[in-house]
């Protein structure tokens, strides 16, 4: 499974924090990963009007909002370098896990790579496809899981970078290639 604009952000955020405030992050990409699997095969068949008018859109919606994720996140991380406030990682927990949670659910919810992967499936009729409602719900259960399991994996993958890069160098690192690889996949949506 590739890893997107908020597995990046979730590996940097764990890497700076916590595994349990990276948990509650890959719980809430997981939980939005649910919602649309569930929006997919309830509706599918009846959205598939609604969304295409929109994609072109939503693929717009998407390049802005991974590029101001990517400069806000590098901003923030040059800016706490020079303030040397990326020492204090013990001392100065983020976020909690529930925030983490809470968060990366409405950023997955609004990002739009996720609203096109799913619109896709509607738009492909993938939606509409299981007319079985044990099918369905078989189905958004596992991509519950399936996200959880890999956002998990994703976090676990961030918990050990941020041991191994404990000093300011290594986060400032980690930061900025965090950002340089939301805009490489912000503008691999635009030529994509």
């Amino acid at each position: 499974m590739p890893v997107g604009a908020v597995g990046a952000l979730l590996v940097a955020l764990t890497a700076r924090s916590s595994w349990r405030v990276g948990a509650g992050a890959a719980l809430g990409v997981a939980t939005a990963d649910g919602v649309y699997a569930c929006v997919a095969t309830l509706g599918g068949a009846a959205l598939a009007p609604a969304i295409r008018p929109v994609a072109a859109g939503l693929r717009w919606g998407a390049v802005v909002v991974l590029l101001v994720l990517a400069v806000h996140g590098a901003l923030t991380a040059l800016r706490r370098y020079r303030e040397r406030e990326l020492v204090r990682r013990e001392a100065e927990t983020p976020t909690s896990p529930v925030r983490a949670y809470l968060g990366f659910l409405g950023i997955t919810l609004m990002n739009p790579m996720t609203v096109v992967y799913f619109a896709a499936l509607v738009l492909a009729g993938e939606g509409g496809a299981v007319s079985d409602r044990g099918a369905k719900t078989l189905f958004v259960l596992a991509a519950f899981a399936a996200s959880a399991s890999w956002q998990l994996l994703v976090a676990g993958g961030g918990a050990l970078l941020g041991r191994v890069l404990t000093g300011p160098r290594g986060r400032l690192g980690t930061s900025l290639v965090s950002s340089a690889v939301i805009i490489g996949l912000a503008v691999r949506l635009l030529v994509g």
